[in-house]
């Protein structure tokens, strides 16, 4: 009796969850779900190209759009809370192994109409790399949401203020590309690369330099279309957006 009812209430709990994150989903507007997934795709496809590599810092492609994707997390978080940013960004990691594992099979499947040597190299991808950028990306998103709503909490006498947008957005956006450059770094050029890459590898503060520089330029794309995201966020409060997932959400906590 007791391991059933135990059993019956993890199942309430999961099909609550269930029923929470389908109403998550209706609330959100399409258009930042979809530019958020698709940010996190494209920031997977333009990482295999490197911009810019100095002794001090290291650039790839998807500076770009790495800042569409927090800048997403940001306008969730504000609106919806660090709860529903988190799992919509799991939804977005999780599209994107989908998408990375359509990409591997049409590379492996051979092909005698040309030389697709270079479109294998590109989407048949790293398995190490899709690994360090999707841990690195989970932590960080966390780390941001989190971070981002703290600080907003802080701003009590006018918490939907400029002021407050902009200071816990840059903050957390600054510290969650950090993590996300810096964990990467760590699992691919430290962790690796030096098995699977001839020897060649990084140091530990190889890393961090790179993912302070890396995390200062992001920030700059950041704070360049953050207008962008606080007139999102004031529209969707003025509009009531969201309205059925706070009232499920309120009678979650009644009951």
């Amino acid at each position: 009796m007791m391991y059933r009812n135990a059993y019956k209430k993890i199942k309430v709990k999961m099909q609550n969850a269930l029923t929470e994150f389908k109403i998550l989903l209706r609330s959100i507007p399409a258009t930042v779900v979809t530019l958020f997934v698709v940010s996190v795709v494209c920031m997977n496809l333009l990482a295999n190209k490197t911009l810019l590599q100095l002794d001090w810092i290291a650039l790839d492609g998807g500076i770009l759009i790495s800042w569409l994707s927090f800048m997403c997390m940001d306008i969730i978080t504000k609106h919806f809370g660090p709860k529903a940013s988190n799992r919509i960004s799991i939804l977005a990691v999780g599209i994107n192994l989908l998408t990375c594992l359509i990409f591997f099979v049409a590379s492996a499947i051979p092909s005698n109409a040309g030389d697709y040597s270079a479109f294998d190299g590109i989407f048949g991808g790293t398995w190490f790399i899709l690994l360090g950028s999707t841990i690195a990306f989970l932590a960080s998103a966390v780390v941001n949401n989190t971070l981002n709503q703290i600080i907003g909490n802080g701003f009590r006498k006018n918490p939907d203020g400029r002021l407050a947008y902009v200071t816990r957005t840059y903050i957390s956006t600054f510290i969650g590309q950090f993590l996300d450059n810096f964990i990467f770094s760590l699992i691919v050029f430290v962790g690796f690369a030096p098995i699977f890459w001839d020897g060649f590898c990084w140091t530990v503060l190889q890393c961090a330099t790179c993912a302070l520089t890396g995390a200062v330029a992001e920030l700059i794309m950041e704070i360049v279309f953050s207008p962008i995201g606080y007139r999102i966020t004031t529209k969707w409060k003025s509009e009531s957006v969201g309205k059925d997932y706070f009232e499920f959400m309120e009678r979650e906590k009644q009951s």
